[in-house]
């Protein structure tokens, strides 16, 4: 079984499906309001531990009903929650999103705990995870200082690492000598490249070029979800490949599937597989998430995953 250490939010997801999108300044109305667990990181945990991980996460809540709700969330997919801190006076992160019926959303987020979360307490989980994790995924909806403790405190106990840089921090930069796995979306990737060319635009640049750029500086792959166009594998070596996204009999909701290709991924480096053996898993999985409304509705189960690798 693969052994997973998360860093990152835990949210409550309240869901609204509209007939369309607001735009700026203006007021749409669906008829219902859905309730979902959230927060990228927790996401990701959920995902990786239904495609037959272990899972710990670390993370912080506040020391309200939305809180222990989250953890038992957590809990009842079977997630270890011991390093997750309890907060008082702080109210739990929580996502406002907004679902179109082609399964285009709106997300709005309110950080709460997520923005407590200690970064010597990350530092401490990392420590704790060494002698078992094959692998620390970290997404960055927390501070800056723990993102960096997380990243630093797994290169330095020789764990593999993998960010999702949403949204990407300036301080990603200070990170990049730690050779993490870098996961960005197609506008995260030019938010990264910026980071490293100095804020210089490069606007024809294709995005293989800037993840090339991106892998070479760090010294990882990078690997950039494309959404219906799969996903982008580039080495520091310079070679790129895409992998096509998985058959989608129709889209509902594609939030959190970003979300469930990191956690899928995460779980199969962990459990020694290649980086592109990983993406293709991370990929299939992401594919199947968007059957349903939710971030973690849709989350396929491990054999789901396997089935799906398989007719590919």
């Amino acid at each position: 079984m693969p052994k997973l250490l998360v860093v990152g939010a835990v949210n409550v997801d309240l869901v609204v499906e509209t007939d369309r999108l607001p735009g700026p300044g203006e007021t749409v109305v669906g008829p219902t309001v859905t309730r979902h667990g959230g927060g990228k990181g927790a996401n990701a945990a959920v995902a990786a531990a239904r495609a037959g991980a272990e899972v710990r996460y670390c993370g912080a809540v506040g020391s309200d009903d939305m809180g222990a709700a989250a953890l038992a969330e957590l809990q009842d997919e079977g997630v270890d929650v011991t390093e997750v801190g309890v907060l008082d006076g702080v109210a739990t992160g929580m996502a406002l999103i907004v679902v179109d019926p082609f399964g285009e959303n709106q997300i709005a987020v309110g950080a709460g705990a997520n923005a407590a979360l200690d970064a010597t307490a990350v530092g401490a989980a990392v420590e704790r995870a060494a002698s078992w994790a094959g692998c620390v995924l970290v997404s960055t909806e927390i501070p800056a200082d723990a993102v960096a403790a997380a990243v630093t405190a797994a290169a330095a106990r020789g764990i593999r690492c993998v960010v999702n840089p949403a949204p990407v921090l300036p301080s990603t930069i200070d990170l990049m000598s730690s050779a993490p796995v870098l996961t960005p979306n197609e506008s995260e990737l030019r938010d990264l490249y910026g980071l490293i060319a100095d804020g210089r635009d490069a606007p024809e640049m294709a995005a293989a070029d800037r993840a090339v750029a991106v892998a070479s500086r760090t010294g990882a792959s990078v690997l950039v979800t494309l959404g219906a166009e799969g996903v982008l594998i580039a080495d520091p070596a310079g070679d790129t490949v895409t992998l096509p996204a998985g058959h989608v009999d129709q889209v509902v909701d594609t939030t959190g599937a970003g979300d469930t290709f990191n956690g899928v991924f995460a779980a199969a480096l962990a459990d020694g597989s290649s980086v592109v053996d990983a993406a293709k898993r991370g990929g299939a999985a992401a594919s199947l998430s968007v059957a349903a409304v939710g971030a973690r509705t849709g989350m396929p189960t491990g054999a789901d995953i396997d089935h799906a690798v398989r007719g590919a």
